[in-house]
This record gives C-alpha cells, structure tokens and sequence, in this order.
C-alpha cells in the first residue's frame, strides 16, 4: 500500500532537501512531480489538484523559502496537508449508541469483503471487551449466511441467521430485540450486496436503515479499485447516507487512491483497513500514521499495537526479565520469539513501520519467511538439554541436527552464530536496565 506513491515523493523531496536555497520556479516543478505521483496512484483529479494549490499557497511564503532548510519545510507542509486530505489530525471513532446495542450496518457491492469484514470487526470489539452479535442479512448470495456462522463460531460470536427468510428488515429488527434482551453490545448487519448498484438494492437498504436506525453506515470498499471505490461510495452515499468508509485488501498492491480521496469527494472519513486475510488484519484508519507510511516516515505506534494485539503478555515480560536480568536466554527462548514474530505477519511489512527504514533499503534483505521456518526446524531438532545449552553443539551434534531438520550443516551453523552474537547483545541491553528504570521501567519506558 502506498510504497509506488512513497518511493516517487520520497525521490521529489531528496532534490529539494539537496538544495541549499528554494526559488519558486524550483518549489513549482518539484510539485509538478508530487502531482503525477499522485494521479499514476490514482487519486481523485480534483482531490491533487486542491492538494497542491493548498501546499504551494503555503510553500511560496517568504518564510518558507528564505528559511534555514526550505526542503525539509516543503515536506512538513506536504505532510500536514496529507494528513487533512486523509481526514484529519485523529483517527474517526465508530459512533455509540446512547443505550446499547450500537447498531452497525455494512454495506456494498458483491466481493468487496463485507463478510470477512464483519467477522473482523466482532473480533476486534471482542477483544475490546464488548458483546457483538453478528446478523445475517443477505439472503440472496448462496451459503452467505453459513459463512457468517464459520466466520462467528471461529471467533466465538453468535450469529443471527434465519435460512429461508427474505424480508432482511424483519431479520434485522428480530436480531436487534434479541441483541437488547441479551445484554449483546453490538449488532453488526451484515447486508447484501450486488454486482453493481442497483435500484433494487438501495431501496432494500433504505427501507432497513429506516427501519433499524444504525448508528453506522459503513461501506465496504475494495482498495484495489481506486478511484471506482469512490464513484460506488457517492451512489451509496446519496442513496442511504454512509457514515464512515471500510476499505479492504490494502496489503496488495493498492495504489492508495480510493483511500487519498474518499475523505475529499465525499466528506466521511475512511475508520479501518483491511490489511491481510486473517480475521486480525483489520487496523484503525489513522490518518495521521497513515501520512507519515506515505511519506515513508514509518508507522511506529502501529509497529509497537501489533505486538500487543499479537505477543502473549506472559511471555514477552518473561522475554523483558531474562533480557534485562540476569537470566541466560536460551534456544528454546529464541524459539518462542521467532514463533511470536511470525504471528505479526511477513516480516518485510514490520521492516517498513520502522522510523528510517525504506523500500529501497529492503533491497536484498533476505526476508523469505521459509528462513524463519528452517530455523525453527533446526532448534526443533535438538534436545532439551541442548536448546539450553547451546555451548555443547560440537561436529557431531550439528551434524545430526542437520539430517534430523533436513538442513544443510552450514545453516545449523549460521544459525548458532547467530544466536551468539544475539547473546552478546542481551548482555549489554542488561547495562543498560538502570537507565531504563529510571526513565520509567522496563521496556514500557524504553518506548517513553
């Protein structure tokens, strides 16, 4: 998502930051660039065109270019209007009902991922400690009901499916009673879709919004449309009035358009993105993080969430103590941790959340997440005795370590090596625990 835009920005602001001294002529060629990018990326016409006329209203300034760095101002602006075209300072939080259940409508064309997102989005509520209920209302689609129930069976969500009914607006009020009577927090209506547009469609989903009265309108997006995404969004925006934007399959090679101008032709903000298969790859929609991923500034607030919705807390203080303690960390450690990495997702996209770290620099990097596996497969070979004692790996040992992970030698022992320089590296983290405590304990004031 974004990396084309990103590599062809970050190439227009290396020429400004190489420039002692910014004159206009300059300024207005260079943002001729940042607006191709941004219509090869396929954003809305008139979203660029606003966008730089805003960035060059405030770029020609005399501060601007008489200042100390007029490149580095160029990007601070360019960053600033990023974020407002985006949606603004905050992420858009879902909307509450005054007394439960909050009422959630999804709505979209057929394929777009409403389904799989209404799974996403129970999940995600459920670990935030609230009582969804998941509501079939599509009775047209074959088996999309059933697909629901997997979906809130796997997630342990009850699902309200009624087979053979076809009046969705009596599913739908049905489902909201039993949500009150239970005590259920959210009710999530996961609503039909179609091929495209239609008449029909909306007017069902008019009648169910009157009826229901949703708290939310979401529509569900493909990011990998572009700019169609935002034609589809105004046809359901005028029809029954969205209230916010989801879009999915961003960890593709979405060119970021639909999600660089919903916000401009339409006035909602985009709330979440889908940014993977799993029923976990839904992320908030900050637009603030978001500028900067585009800027490729990384996204380390987003790096350090995904490690807590992912790494078990036992396991990572247990990790904490024998990094800042005095315990030896062994292989069965090491283990343990690359099993825990492998729950973030590939490892390239964490690479890329790192302040600093760009595409370009990724070049090379072996990130194939078979190596991780073969690694695995190496400590899974050994014994209990040696994972804990890795010192007492001689020829022999690695050599039936070697035919028992069906690796060669010299990986078994790469991979040693490895580990021991990484051991080395835990003991001067040990040096520094004093100054972390005093910056507020642990790693938590690390982060500070």
């Amino acid at each position: 998502m974004f990396e084309q835009l990103g590599e062809r920005l970050d190439g227009v602001f290396r020429g400004f930051r190489s420039r002692g001294v910014l004159t206009a002529p300059m300024l207005r060629e260079g943002l001729r660039e940042v607006r191709r990018a941004l219509l090869e990326a396929d954003v809305n016409f008139h979203v660029a065109r606003d966008f730089l006329k805003r960035v060059e209203q405030r770029a020609v300034g005399e501060d601007v270019l008489k200042s100390v760095k007029p490149g580095e101002q160029v990007v601070k602006i360019v960053h600033d209007e990023l974020i407002d075209v985006l949606g603004g300072e905050a992420a858009a939080e879902l909307s509450e009902a005054t007394v439960p259940p909050t009422v959630i409508m999804l709505v979209g064309l057929q394929g777009s991922g409403k389904t799989t997102t209404a799974g996403k989005l129970a999940l995600r509520l459920s670990r935030d400690g609230r009582r969804p209920l998941l509501v079939a209302c599509d009775p047209y689609r074959p088996a999309a009901g059933d697909q629901l129930a997997t979906l809130g069976e796997s997630i342990d969500v009850p699902v309200a499916h009624e087979p053979g009914e076809k009046d969705v607006v009596a599913i739908a009020t049905r489902a909201v009673d039993a949500a009150r009577r239970d005590g259920r927090t959210h009710v999530l209506l996961d609503t039909a879709g179609r091929l495209q547009a239609d008449t029909e469609l909306m007017d069902e989903l008019a009648r169910l919004k009157e009826a229901i009265a949703p708290n939310e309108v979401l529509f569900v997006a493909d990011g990998m449309t572009g700019q169609e995404a935002v034609r589809i969004a105004e046809g359901f925006n005028d029809a029954v009035g969205i209230t916010g934007v989801v879009l999915t399959k961003m960890d593709g090679d979405a060119r970021g358009g639909a999600a660089l101008s919903i916000h401009g032709v339409i006035g909602v903000p985009v709330k979440f993105v889908g940014v993977g298969e799993k029923l976990e790859d839904l992320t908030v929609f900050d637009p603030k993080r978001m500028a900067g991923r585009i800027l490729q500034m990384g996204d380390i607030v987003g790096l350090v969430e995904k490690a807590q919705q992912t790494i078990d807390l036992e396991t990572g203080q247990r990790f904490e103590k024998k990094v800042l303690g005095g315990e030896e960390f062994d292989l069965e450690d090491f283990l343990q941790a690359m099993q825990q990495i492998q729950k973030m997702g590939p490892l390239e996209g964490l690479l890329k959340m790192i302040p600093g770290v760009k595409p370009k620099m990724l070049e090379g990097v072996e990130v194939d997440p078979k190596r991780i596996r073969h690694m695995e497969a190496i400590v899974l070979s050994m014994t209990p005795a040696e994972r804990k004692r890795p010192d007492m790996m001689n020829g022999s040992r690695r050599a039936r370590v070697a035919r028992g992970s069906g690796r060669p030698v010299h990986e078994v022992n790469r991979l040693l090596k490895q580990f021991k320089e990484m051991r080395k590296t835990m003991k001067q983290m040990r040096k520094l625990a004093p100054r972390l405590a005093a910056s507020g304990g642990g790693l938590d004031g690390l982060l500070g």
